[in-house]
């Protein structure tokens, strides 16, 4: 359901400035780790864990054959008795290097202690790639970033799509296992999209989240 969500946003989002944008980021993510064979890390900030995201670029890494999209979740906080592939905590950060790569995912201000194991992570030759609210001190440290728009505080019921952090990222892991981005062109019909989406989705990966 989380393909057919992505094909119906980008039906509605069609001729904005979204499409493009999340498809320049997922193409800056992929360049990032394929070439060096995987090594991406994501983390979020002390409140929010990207649990979504992480699960969409582990399915992403198996439907397209891409395993270097599948991404080490770092995490503030590890429970007593996580699983291995949870049980990563921000120690990772500092042994991030050169041919790694570092993706922050943060809806609010990541806190002055991330923003340093962040400039250190830059530091030590790893790539940063920022996926947040806009914050600025974040951007100063990542070598690629996209805001998400703020949510207007009076919108309209029904006139745009509810273009947030968590949609955004729908849409950047979405493009980032494309087999290949997609040239200008003119509008495919919207029952072609679903039909590809359709055959994605009869045979699922298991899920490690």
């Amino acid at each position: 359901m989380d393909a057919v969500r992505v094909a119906l946003l980008r039906e509605v989002l069609a001729g904005t400035e979204w499409i493009q944008a999340t498809r320049r980021f997922a193409g800056a993510l992929r360049g990032a780790v394929v070439p060096h064979g995987g090594g991406l890390l994501l983390v979020g900030s002390a409140a929010y864990e990207p649990w979504h995201l992480a699960a969409h670029l582990d399915d992403e890494a198996a439907w397209s054959g891409l395993p270097e999209l599948s991404p080490t979740l770092v995490r503030h906080r590890v429970p007593g008795g996580a699983p291995a592939h949870l049980a990563v905590g921000l120690g990772r950060l500092a042994a991030a290097g050169r041919g790694e790569t570092l993706l922050v995912v943060a809806p609010e201000q990541p806190g002055a202690e991330l923003l340093e194991r962040v400039h250190d992570v830059r530091r030590n030759g790893a790539t940063v790639l920022a996926l947040d609210g806009g914050d600025r001190d974040l951007h100063a440290l990542a070598h690629d970033a996209l805001a998400a728009p703020p949510a207007p505080p009076d919108a309209a019921a029904g006139t745009s799509p509810d273009l947030d952090l968590d949609t955004v990222q729908h849409l950047v892991s979405a493009a980032a296992g494309e087999n290949s981005l997609p040239a200008p062109r003119g509008r495919r019909r919207f029952r072609d999209r679903l039909a590809r989406l359709a055959d994605q989705l009869t045979a699922p990966p298991p899920h490690r989240w």
